[in-house]
């Protein structure tokens, strides 16, 4: 009964840390998990999970991680799925990041939007710790391995 109290709240929902709405037909649509939830300096609350599966629908994302945590604005790690930049110069491939970082925007409120984004020179690896067996992104662990691209970001 004591652990039972624990994860139920006295509204009787069950405390799973998913963030998510239900339809009107009565069916729970899970977004995001609470702890990725970014709050930006101005306040505002950004399901980053959104945001990065919006940008890898493009065939030229191989991943995102969207950050904005305590931050000004939003901002976003992208890297490039070998197989389609294979001959891709640098300055194209931004100029195609930044064509598909507008479209992701171009449906989001204000605040939720990419402001910035740095193409990173590799994917995220299990190897290096940065996904998990199942691929999810470890965001603590990326963050920490990009730490000096995540503060030009903010820099300038």
């Amino acid at each position: 009964e004591e652990a039972t109290r624990d994860v139920l709240g006295d509204d009787g929902w069950l405390r799973t840390g998913d963030v998510g709405s239900i339809d009107e037909d009565g069916f729970i649509h899970i977004t995001d998990r609470k702890k990725d939830i970014l709050i930006t300096a101005g306040g505002k609350n950004v399901a980053p999970a959104n945001l990065e599966n919006a940008l890898k629908t493009a065939p030229l994302v191989s991943q995102a991680l969207v950050i904005g945590d305590r931050r000004p604005y939003v901002a976003a790690l992208i890297t490039l799925d070998p197989a389609v930049a294979d001959g891709i110069e640098s300055d194209e491939a931004d100029q195609r990041v930044q064509a598909i970082v507008d479209g992701v925007n171009s449906e989001l409120s204000r605040f939720e939007q990419i402001k910035r984004f740095r193409v990173l020179p590799r994917d995220f690896t299990a190897e290096e710790d940065e996904v998990t067996p199942t691929l999810k992104l470890k965001r603590r662990v990326v963050e920490q391995h990009f730490a000096a691209e995540i503060e030009e970001l903010y820099s300038s």
